[in-house]
């Protein structure tokens, strides 16, 4: 049938077209037969999907009243508590794991009458950018299965790019929503710290934890987060963003940058510019450093969530997982203080800088495409670097800032790899990336889009 936005399935429940049960079938199908070669699903809910696809029918049938998302299968990442539904945090010692109660998220998007299909695949403990999990297998990204999709919530963004789910729900700490999502070529959404609850999602970090969707466009971004928050986001789906103030930073965000990338990212700033958007540059050379105050807070408060774990099971995480945590031995109470004080700093910074001179920041998402699955450096020039500390260093820092951040696709590289281009905000201004999200997708994203389904979901 062919991708579908969230409202032209809901159209079709309207029309007589297909049903729930019809929509939820043709997902469950579409995972079995496809999610093999991309490993993004660890559990898939096939009982509980038809099962509750069945009860809705009933419920419209009845003349009651039905919720916004009525009839949407989504998928969770596994580090997301559903009641019933095995949750195992990408872990082995977890793997059994079966929550009581649905976390914060899930119960309310149940109550809009959505479909739970199942739980995606991730980095362990969400510790990690690439999803190669040592316990359940890598996710492999739906433009080459030779690369990995990004992390952590690498699962759930190959399962949108590959319309295995209508859409997903991830977690971001430093980049783990907009990292898959750019890598993937689809839309990924960090809101305002605390604008989404994370009750019942297993902490990286409480300090820097978002809760976020992952969707194939920006209608259906504004869709699922009017569900999120309770708060309605469709008017935002405006193509004018004339006289929006558009940040462009002059240092950071263009240093130690794949080639292909960075051009892409300036033929973005070129297309907003030409929908009247107004570009300034903006001095952004307070953030030098900020990639080590974001581990420092992540590393110290993971720590210390796993302190249990790692006293009776350190030798059961998977290498990388573990050395991160271990890292968290090290750092001081002081060092955490500091780091914390200075993201204080940090917030203060952004929020002048956002009421006195800009709407919108607009980077690059990640300074790299996609790299293959096991590789852990990326070299620029004579500089080399972690793949986990480049992938993150465009991205952690919004989580510090707590402001709204953005990923949206923004062109192929050569090898035929997504890009993407990220726009930040002031806190609580969702309003605003979806309204620069959408304006950019309308005049630049047909072609990528037909070329995504074409290659990613096989249509």
């Amino acid at each position: 049938m062919g991708r579908k936005t969230i409202q032209e399935i809901q159209s079709g429940y309207k029309t007589g077209s297909w049903t729930t049960l019809d929509i939820t079938k043709h997902y469950l199908k579409r995972i079995k037969k496809k999610d093999p070669a991309l490993n993004s699903y660890i559990t898939i809910a096939k009982d509980r999907a038809t099962g509750e696809a069945k009860r809705l029918e009933a419920k419209s049938s009845s003349g009651e009243q039905t919720g916004l998302l009525y009839g949407i299968p989504l998928s969770y990442k596994d580090n997301i508590d559903t009641k019933g539904i095995r949750t195992t945090y990408g872990s082995s010692i977890d793997a059994n794991h079966i929550p009581d109660e649905n976390a914060a998220i899930v119960q309310r998007l149940l109550l809009q009458d959505s479909i739970l299909l199942g739980k995606n695949n991730l980095h362990e403990y969400a510790l990690g950018v690439t999803s190669n999990n040592p316990h359940y297998g890598p996710v492999h990204n739906p433009w080459n299965h030779e690369y990995t999709p990004g992390g952590s919530s690498g699962g759930s963004a190959a399962a949108v790019a590959a319309d295995l789910t209508a859409a997903s729900i991830g977690t971001d700490t430093g980049g783990s929503v907009r990292i898959p999502a750019a890598s993937c070529g689809v839309v990924g959404l960090k809101p305002t710290y605390n604008k989404v609850p994370t009750e019942g999602v297993f902490y990286v970090s409480w300090t820097l934890d978002h809760v976020g969707p992952i969707t194939a466009n920006m209608t259906d971004l504004a869709v699922l987060f009017s569900a999120m928050t309770k708060q309605s986001y469709l008017p935002y789906l405006n193509q004018d963003i004339r006289g929006l103030r558009v940040g462009v930073p002059s240092s950071y965000f263009n240093e130690h940058i794949d080639p292909e990338t960075y051009a892409l990212y300036l033929q973005s700033l070129e297309a907003l510019e030409s929908l009247g958007a107004i570009l300034i540059d903006t001095d952004v050379s307070f953030v030098e450093g900020n990639s080590e105050v974001s581990l420092t807070i992540a590393a110290s408060e993971a720590g210390y969530v796993h302190k249990s774990r790692m006293e009776c099971c350190l030798s059961q995480y998977g290498a990388d997982a573990r050395a991160f945590l271990e890292s968290s031995r090290d750092i001081t109470s002081l060092q955490y203080i500091e780091a914390l004080k200075t993201k204080e700093m940090y917030m203060n910074m952004f929020d002048k800088l956002f009421r006195e001179r800009i709407d919108v920041l607009a980077t690059p998402t990640i300074p790299i495409p996609a790299r293959k699955i096991g590789v852990d450096e990326v070299h620029f020039g004579d500089y080399t670097e972690s793949v986990f500390d480049a992938m993150t260093r465009y991205t952690g820092l919004f989580n510090m800032v707590e402001v709204p951040a953005l990923s949206i696709p923004c062109g192929l590289t050569s090898e035929g790899l997504p890009v993407g281009l990220q726009l930040v905000a002031r806190k609580e201004r969702e309003d605003l990336l979806i309204r620069a999200g959408y304006a950019y997708e309308q005049d630049q994203l047909k072609e990528f889009y037909r070329l995504r389904d074409q290659i990613c979901a096989g249509y």
